[in-house]
């Protein structure tokens, strides 16, 4: 859909770099929209996607290793501005004309530039001691024909390359990371200065336009949302609301494994304050029988899953006639699903409720698959979404299944249900939710020896997992001040009964995962 808001537009060749995506949001920070392709995407494909400019990303290879990813050459003739950083610098150099050699010191890390060239990209930017960040070991030898060095560093002859006349630039840094901070003012005076971008893109003009486009897709039709609570599909329900009313069927499916309160929250959100249809499903006995003597975590996995798309599918049927199947897909589930090798044989068709396209044979509608999570979030903002559901952190979603190791029980899931709770509610007093990814209540398979009043205790182990994250690719154990840590462990072992210690997970990711299971 070419509308007003996509014909400002960038397009972002991947080759590779662990950064792409943060290019991508940096880019849409600056209120441009853009989007990721593989870097073998063909020049006429790039045409007809009509971009104001063109960004070549970073990657992990040398332009001179056996098989490393190449840009087809037609770009450059396509009078489209170009901006390559790092590997994209290198390989802009070498298909042009250049020479690129190996560095006789890798460059990793924070560095400093002088800019030799003023202007253009490097428009109010520092001239002496620019903090940037490196990654790179190879480096321009010749520039190509018509090029100039704008910016140096101590390793790097060219740390900027430019020829104004044709609009290519080359930074051998990565402008995009936190680490460089003159780094948003370079993107943005490559989209502004040169590409001659308008500032177009924002959520409250997404929402105008994502609703006229839902209304002309659905027409008179129904369409059906499997409503969970997390972000991403409140999102998509309260959006499919506003476009299309009460040609909307949300089903909420209660599996048993939800946190304290989540269902009546759920109802009362949607059903009471937005008005929307919404199918409650108590189906709370049917999964802890298929659960029973359950202990492998990958089984457990698959018994939910299965069992959703049963559920679900035998709500469904009951609404009859509708005509389409809307998900909270979100831009990273597209991108991750394309090597940046080139397209896979198949893109993925699901997001929250694996295999039910193909089962139900229905028509996917994803009003959220342009979208980054930060993104998804602000529209949640634009629609009256309340902040708790907004803010909320990720839930996986076999729920508190794969937080009770072992065998799940109703009396376990009652243990970790209050004990979760006390970390919620503890969390957020102490202002630390908004900073951390997660945080949340293991059960442990062990019970330890306590002591409670005069009593010998032999009683049941939390533990308290909270991670500091920007995607869940990567994550840090939280700090948490001892006092807040102090203050859980008291509760939980004062209030919740069955349990006799509180011990804090101070693994990182790698090599451990978010989850314990």
């Amino acid at each position: 859909m070419l509308d007003n808001l996509h014909q400002e537009r960038v397009l972002i060749l991947d080759f590779g770099s662990q950064t792409t995506q943060l290019i991508a949001r940096r880019v849409r920070e600056s209120h441009v929209y853009c989007e990721i392709h593989p870097y073998n995407m063909t020049a006429e494909k790039i045409k007809d996607f009509h971009p104001k400019g063109l960004i070549l990303s970073g990657g992990p290879s040398s332009v001179h290793d056996e098989g490393a990813p190449m840009a087809a050459p037609e770009i450059y003739t396509l009078g489209i501005p170009i901006l390559g950083i790092c590997y994209g610098m290198q390989l802009m150099a070498l298909q042009l004309g250049g020479a690129v050699e190996k560095a006789p010191m890798r460059e990793y890390g924070p560095a400093e530039i002088d800019i030799d060239l003023p202007g253009d990209i490097f428009n109010a930017i520092e001239k002496v001691g620019s903090r940037v960040w490196m990654s790179h070991g190879d480096r321009i030898l010749t520039l190509p024909p018509g090029f100039l060095t704008m910016a140096r560093s101590g390793n790097s002859p060219a740390a900027a390359m430019a020829d104004p006349n044709r609009n290519f630039y080359g930074v051998q840094f990565h402008p995009e990371v936190a680490h460089t901070p003159c780094g948003k003012d370079i993107l943005e005076n490559f989209l502004f200065r040169i590409c001659r971008c308008r500032p177009a893109w924002t959520m409250k003009s997404f929402v105008e336009s994502e609703i006229d486009a839902i209304r002309q897709k659905v027409g008179d039709r129904r369409v059906i949302c499997a409503l969970s609570g997390g972000v991403d599909s409140s999102v998509v329900a309260v959006l499919l609301h506003k476009a299309i009313g009460e040609q909307l069927h949300c089903i909420f499916v209660n599996n048993g494994l939800l946190r304290k309160g989540e269902a009546e929250t759920v109802q009362r959100v949607f059903q009471d304050h937005f008005e929307i249809n919404l199918i409650y499903v108590d189906a709370s006995d049917e999964f802890l029988g298929r659960l029973h003597g359950v202990t492998d975590p990958e089984r457990k996995r698959k018994i939910i899953g299965n069992l959703f798309i049963e559920v679900f599918e035998r709500e469904a049927a009951k609404i009859g006639g509708a005509h389409y199947l809307a998900q909270g897909t979100l831009y990273p589930d597209v991108i991750e699903s394309v090597s940046f090798k080139g397209p896979s044989a198949t893109i993925k068709t699901h997001h929250n409720v694996g295999g039910l396209p193909e089962r139900m044979q229905m028509e996917l509608i994803e009003p959220l698959r342009e979208l980054f999570k930060d993104e998804a979030r602000l529209v949640g903002r634009e629609l009256g979404l309340p902040e708790r559901i907004i803010m909320r952190h990720p839930f996986p979603g076999p729920g508190l299944a794969i937080r009770i190791i072992g065998e799940l029980t109703a009396k376990n899931l009652e243990i970790l249900r209050e004990a979760d709770a006390v970390i919620q509610e503890e969390i957020e007093a102490s202002g630390w939710y908004e900073h951390v990814w997660q945080a949340f209540a293991v059960l442990l398979p062990v019970r330890s020896v306590g002591v409670m009043g005069d009593e010998r205790t032999y009683d049941q182990v939390v533990a308290l997992r909270a991670v500091e994250s920007v995607d869940a690719m990567t994550a840090d154990w939280a700090r948490l001040p001892y006092d807040v840590l102090a203050r859980i462990s008291n509760r939980i072992i004062n209030e919740v009964k069955g349990v006799n210690r509180v011990v804090y997970d101070i693994s990182s990711k790698p090599p451990s995962t978010i989850e314990w299971e």
